[in-house]
């Protein structure tokens, strides 16, 4: 008798529990493929609209000498709309981890400044202003909704991935960056099926309205041995080497500019002088824009400038940090391509798989997002050169120690001991 009343207890639970989990499924079903939709649209209209600016500026190289008043109006726009303090995707992972707001402007003013920064040549990327576009305006449906604080950041964090997806192209690496990103070390697997249903969603939108996704091709991988093992590890160091000095450089940058010129219209107008000038300098507008064309030469040609890698630093340094608006995704991703190109011949790899696993490795340096890194070369490069990828990222993620780019992001646990430190990023 009392076991048979043991066992109703446990089915009761059971079919109660059951119909629980069943209830949250198709809420986040609905919400998230709602943010899907939503946010992929938007998302495939920005994209749209900056393949066009950037096809313009190419066709029209003349008009880089607008940047500075480019960046003038940047600024104006931010402080009319009294949005000067903008932490661009600081402010999104700080809104995850604690009830911090997001401003639903952010999200137009993302949006029309990033398209204003590539038409006239800033050296920026797309998909950490995809990230703020869809973070801004989850957290707005997530307001009209009126959902818990819990429910809030998850929402953000399907903005995040439906933004990234929609943009990159790469649904798998979007939907476990939003988790992996907030708090290194934890992951919020509460998101999971949010995050996979708006990413995956945005992606198939994106799709629909033929917004191109990013593949690149990689020839000539042999097999992984132990001599090349060592070889790759030790290629390796250099991209988290890489990773910790695109950091520094990004950081630093914005510190000293704002040290030296405390008006954002001064500080602002000066970074995009100094870019013109160095476009002069170098007699090359190269090193303007996302970097994508870069990243393309490097794969289609095998071969890029010595000092490619440090040149994009500095401009992206100049810009971002100066107050243009964009992303450091793609930009990291162009670094990490031209330092494994000039690798390549050095550890005796072919100068694709070189480029992509320095993709990879710096990618995963700068943002300390490992699993995340390992998907984005699955989706970009194809599952052959695993074991490379595997490597560059493992090897990466551990040296390059604490540094970041993004200030909001928490490192919960120790990349070398399982111990506990809950610190920010350098």
């Amino acid at each position: 008798m009392l076991i048979t009343e043991k066992s109703k207890e446990i089915a009761k639970h059971y079919v109660t529990s059951s119909f629980f989990s069943a209830k949250v499924l198709v809420k986040w079903l609905v919400i998230a493929s709602a943010i899907g939709v939503i946010v992929g649209a938007i998302g495939s209209l920005f994209g749209h609209m900056l393949i066009a600016v950037n096809h313009f500026r190419e066709a029209h190289p003349m008009i880089i000498l607008a940047l500075p008043f480019a960046g003038l109006l940047i600024v104006f726009l931010y402080r009319f709309f009294k949005d000067a303090d903008d932490k661009g995707t600081n402010m999104v992972i700080a809104s995850i981890h604690s009830s911090t707001g997001i401003p639903f402007r952010m999200a137009p003013l993302i949006f029309i400044t990033t398209v204003i920064t590539h038409l006239f040549g800033g050296s920026a990327g797309r998909e950490g202003a995809a990230i703020q576009l869809g973070g801004s305006i989850a957290k707005r449906i997530g307001r009209k909704l009126r959902l818990n604080a819990n429910d809030q950041h998850i929402i953000v964090m399907c903005g995040m991935s439906a933004g990234f997806s929609a943009l990159f192209g790469t649904p798998l690496a979007a939907t476990i960056f939003s988790l992996e990103v907030i708090s290194v070390g934890i992951m919020h697997y509460s998101a999971l099926v949010p995050c996979v249903t708006a990413s995956m969603i945005g992606h198939f939108v994106a799709e629909f309205f033929r917004m191109p996704p990013e593949v690149f091709p990689v020839a000539g991988i042999p097999a992984m041995e132990a001599a090349i093992f060592f070889k790759v590890v030790l290629m390796a160091a250099i991209f988290g080497v890489t990773s910790i000095l695109f950091c520094m450089i990004m950081h630093q940058t914005e510190h000293l500019l704002a040290h030296h010129f405390k008006n954002p219209y001064v500080r602002i107008f000066v970074s995009a002088v100094l870019i013109l000038v160095l476009c002069g300098l170098l007699g090359s507008d190269m090193y303007l824009g996302s970097g994508m064309h870069i990243i393309e030469h490097i794969f289609h040609e095998g071969h890029t400038d010595t000092f490619a890698f440090l040149l994009k630093m500095i401009f992206t340094a100049l810009t971002i940090g100066a107050g243009f608006k964009g992303g450091e995704i793609v930009p990291s991703l162009t670094i990490g391509a031209a330092v494994g190109c000039i690798a390549a011949p050095v550890f005796g790899l072919p100068v694709s798989l070189a480029a992509a696993c320095g993709m990879a490795g710096v990618f995963c340096g700068v943002t300390n997002c490992p699993i995340t890194s390992l998907l984005i070369a699955f989706e970009l490069f194809g599952f052959e050169g695993m074991p490379y990828y595997l490597v560059a990222v493992a090897v990466s993620y551990m040296l390059s120690g604490y540094y970041g780019l993004y200030h909001a992001q928490r490192i919960m646990y120790s990349k070398t001991e399982t111990h506990f430190i809950n610190t920010i990023t350098h």
